[in-house]
């Protein structure tokens, strides 16, 4: 049993993924090539997860955020042989912040034991709602439906804040509106973003954060990495699938899925032995983005280890092999063609 444990160390090896990721997307910063940019993000991190002391298997692939194809799916398998883990990444959270050079794109990955993580499959989307852990004991599942405006003030209150002393990080899409004018009706502040919402969770969940709470509608495969990291940092998250076209729900409803269930942390995560990590791509709130110095690059990293709820904060420098030279050559050349 004991050999069947995820060592204490694994995050600074599971870092090593989203490093590479990072280095690999920056290079893409700014140039309006979402597809090429994640590409080479995936392909740098697959490699990376193929190195890892892991029997890993992908549990909630690429395929339901990405209109191309993916080496990152769903049953995919990583690492070399070990412990048996469920493994869930995503090579750029904030495709269009990077390819646009806007702030808060991130690389993520997590892991769990074998079975931890739930599947939302075939399911797309799904509606979230995150506070820290100075909230958790509040939150309960009638907050997922209620006025925007009741839940604010439950929280208000348990943070001995005003309403209009709290910020409340939202996807800037339109399904969002009514979300968005009950908030600002509350009187609360809205935090609108392009893009990333598992940076957005974690910054909910993050104690002391610039973010009280998460609100709305994101990806429920972002959904299932983000709780592994509202866990990790003894925050709450509630959470309940909502298919935004009538293909998603026809998917949904021949599944065993049911779209009136509220989930939890725990529903979504059933196991304190996690870990989750992020590398900052671009500049953000959460972390710093790749910095490149000729042949090395800088970066800044997330670490996350339920069990013992640590939280390290790395800065790492990194020597580029020669290849980064055909990389750029590439890049120049993907702009020539594009």
């Amino acid at each position: 049993m004991g050999s069947s444990r995820l060592n204490r160390n694994m995050g600074l090896d599971l870092v090593r993924a989203t490093e590479a990721a990072a280095i690999s997307a920056g290079r893409w910063m700014g140039l309006g090539r979402r597809d090429a940019a994640n590409g080479a993000a995936e392909q740098a991190m697959a490699a990376a997860l193929d190195l890892l002391d892991l029997d890993g298997r992908i549990v909630v692939g690429e395929e339901t955020r990405l209109t191309v194809q993916s080496g990152l799916v769903s049953g995919r398998l990583v690492g070399r042989g070990g412990p048996p883990v469920d493994v869930v990444v995503d090579p750029v959270d904030g495709l269009r912040l990077l390819a646009q050079g806007r702030s808060g794109a991130i690389a993520v990955a997590a892991i769990a034991p074998r079975g931890a993580l739930w599947s939302p499959t075939p399911a797309a989307y799904m509606e979230k709602l995150v506070v820290s852990r100075e909230t958790a004991g509040a939150l309960v599942p009638e907050c997922l439906g209620a006025p925007a405006g009741w839940t604010l003030a439950l929280i208000a209150r348990v943070l001995g804040k005003e309403i209009r002393d709290l910020v409340v990080f939202v996807l800037d899409r339109p399904r969002h509106a009514d979300l968005v004018a009950e908030i600002r009706t509350a009187g609360a502040r809205v935090m609108l973003a392009d893009d990333g919402d598992i940076a957005g969770a974690v910054l909910a969940a993050m104690p002391g954060g610039p973010v009280d709470v998460m609100m709305g509608i994101g990806g429920a495969a972002e959904g299932i990495i983000a709780a592994c990291a509202v866990r990790s940092l003894g925050g709450a998250m509630l959470a309940r699938l909502a298919p935004q076209s009538e293909a998603e729900r026809q998917a949904v409803a021949s599944s065993d899925l049911d779209v009136r269930r509220v989930l939890t942390c725990a529903d979504m995560v059933a196991s304190d032995e996690v870990f989750f990590v992020a590398t900052g791509i671009t500049d953000g709130l959460l972390l710093h983005g790749v910095r490149y110095q000729r042949d090395r690059a800088e970066t800044n990293s997330l670490i996350l280890r339920c069990e013992t709820r640590t939280r390290r904060l790395i800065y790492a420098e990194h020597l580029l092999p020669d290849v980064h030279g055909v990389e750029r050559e590439q890049v120049e050349r993907g702009n020539v063609e594009g």
